[in-house]
């Protein structure tokens, strides 16, 4: 089965792509230069930097060929060579490695190189969420290769988000809350979202791409034996018994798993998985103990990536991405300042 997400027949993407290496197995496009953000104007859209993420089998052949056909696009990493520079891509931060403020094709892009195993670990375990995360919104594909591991991984991502988004919502909610809740999931704990990121980022993501939204999770929804869906109505309805987060929690990725048992079980306790499952799953704040435990995972990636992409970037790309991120903040405080003051 072919993962429900949005190929795009876009010129411009393919275009971007042909300046790199071969090699790539899966290549996307997102954020606000891809799609439309509430209260975002056509010709903002336009202007914005347009974000990749290529993943590749072997990094090291691919640095190589990408630092001989395109040495400009990295910092005074490049002075390293090609082996190092994949080392700090695999070992530091979420396994990414950035090239920010690129000029391709008259667009200014960025652009994160990943390996196929650490994009696969990410999706089923939710190890770092960092890809994962970007993966639970709508993207555009650009290129995606018979990898039937990397397809099931990635299907196996949007489950997961669901199943998390259950967990944290009420018996009977709506498709809007759905979608919020899943579009939300990396940025809970995420330290940019207090300086740096628009702090209506989530809503703005949500509310003009509903349509992408259900074209990703409505044969889920559709197929999800603990879910009521009516989708005329956009009304859901969901298994809150004991019984029914207990499997919920136990369908949650290794690491979330993870989490929540260091949350709730003291130290030196050495109690199974599942047991503290049980326990989590009869208590009246296991929403909030998901949460919690999705906050950090969310919080060291975001941390240790940020300050990675400022050796990965250079200081000055680095003053300059921060300032692009800071005048987005501003736009959207004023926005909604604008907003209230009307009302």
């Amino acid at each position: 089965m072919s993962l429900p997400v949005l190929h795009t027949t876009g010129v411009l993407y393919r275009r971007i792509l042909s300046q790199f290496p071969q090699g790539i197995g899966l290549a996307f496009a997102y954020g606000s230069g891809v799609f439309k953000q509430h209260g975002t104007s056509q010709g903002q859209m336009e202007k914005n930097m347009l974000d990749f993420v290529f993943a590749v089998d072997d990094p090291v052949t691919w640095h190589t060929m990408n630092l001989l056909q395109n040495r400009k696009h990295y910092s005074i990493l490049k002075l390293l060579g090609p082996t190092m520079i994949s080392s700090i891509q695999s070992n530091y931060g979420a396994s990414v490695y950035y090239n920010t403020l690129v000029p391709v094709d008259g667009k200014i892009i960025k652009y994160g190189v990943i390996s196929t195993d650490s994009l696969i670990d990410d999706l089923l375990h939710w190890k770092t969420m960092y890809v994962a995360g970007r993966l639970h919104k709508p993207v555009k594909m650009v290129v995606q290769s018979e990898n039937g591991k990397l397809r099931a991984a990635l299907m196996a991502n949007l489950k997961s988000a669901v199943t998390a988004s259950f967990l944290m919502l009420p018996e009977s909610f709506t498709e809007d809350d759905l979608f919020l809740q899943i579009a939300g999931l990396s940025y809970a704990g995420d330290f940019r979202m207090v300086f740096g990121e628009d702090k209506s980022k989530v809503a703005n993501i949500v509310k003009d791409n509903m349509q992408h939204f259900r074209l990703l999770y409505s044969n889920i929804l559709r197929d999800c034996p603990q879910v009521v869906y009516k989708p005329q109505q956009e009304k859901l309805e969901v298994d809150k018994s004991p019984e029914g987060q207990f499997i919920q929690l136990m369908a949650l990725p290794r690491t979330l798993q993870q989490r929540i048992t260091k949350l709730v079980d003291p130290p030196g306790k050495n109690r199974d998985v599942e047991e503290i499952l049980l326990q989590v799953a009869q208590d009246p704040d296991c929403g909030a103990i998901v949460q919690q435990g999705i906050s950090t995972i969310v919080k060291t990636s975001s941390i240790t990536q940020s300050l990675k992409g400022i050796v990965t970037a250079g200081l000055w790309k680095t003053v300059s991405y921060s300032s692009r991120k800071l005048k987005k903040m501003w736009r959207g405080w004023r926005r909604k300042s604008s907003v209230s003051h009307m009302s």
